[in-house]
């Protein structure tokens, strides 16, 4: 099983757990980002580091779901801090360092809120884990609008109305693109349920 293997912590399956968070990684990275920083910080950079940084640190890496998500979710909000830092240096006046650690966790309670989150024993926990896992691929195979308001409106915490300002939509364009885009993530996500099981 998925969590046992983690414990065990073999060389060779940590790293292919890890690249299992890969896309769950970039996903809250990019949550992070103004759209005007989003060219210019390399996300796939950022999220390379921080699976580097946990299979360097595989000794003390913890075992348990919640403690893995929170060790890579602090090592992802220090590397996007350096990675502003750097932009800061070349120049890019405008770039805000905001409290990047807070911010992170805010969008993986809001993404952990689309799955109704359930983690009364360390299975539920380990279950839940994958399902987060799922969840950001998934989200990657959206047709890029749907991809986008659902973002906006589920992760970032816009409303409907804010969304399509931001994407140059209507109030109803938007809603429609995210009925399209929950429904289809629940068809992918359905499918990959059963694909693991």
């Amino acid at each position: 099983m998925y969590q046992s293997r983690l414990h065990a912590h073999s060389t060779s399956s940590l790293g292919q757990i890890l690249d299992g968070f890969r896309e769950y990684l970039r996903l809250l990275a990019r949550l992070q980002l103004r759209v005007k920083l989003l060219g210019k910080v390399d996300l796939s950079g950022v999220v390379q580091q921080t699976l580097l940084e946990a299979y360097e640190a595989r000794r003390s890496f913890p075992t348990t779901p919640d403690h893995q998500l929170a060790w890579l979710r602090r090592a992802l909000a220090n590397n996007l801090i350096d990675e502003i830092r750097r932009l800061k240096s070349r120049g890019y006046r405008q770039v805000e360092e905001q409290s990047l650690e807070q911010a992170i966790e805010q969008s993986s309670a809001r993404l952990e809120g689309l799955l109704a989150r359930d983690q009364s024993t360390p299975s539920h926990a380990a279950m839940h884990q994958e399902q987060l896992a799922r969840l950001a691929s998934a989200l990657c195979q959206l047709p890029e609008d749907q991809r986008q308001a659902v973002e906006l409106h589920h992760l970032h915490g816009l409303s409907l109305v804010e969304a399509g300002q931001h994407l140059g939509r209507s109030r109803e364009a938007v809603a429609g693109l995210v009925f399209r885009g929950l429904k289809r993530l629940r068809s992918l996500l359905a499918e990959k349920e059963g694909r693991s099981a």
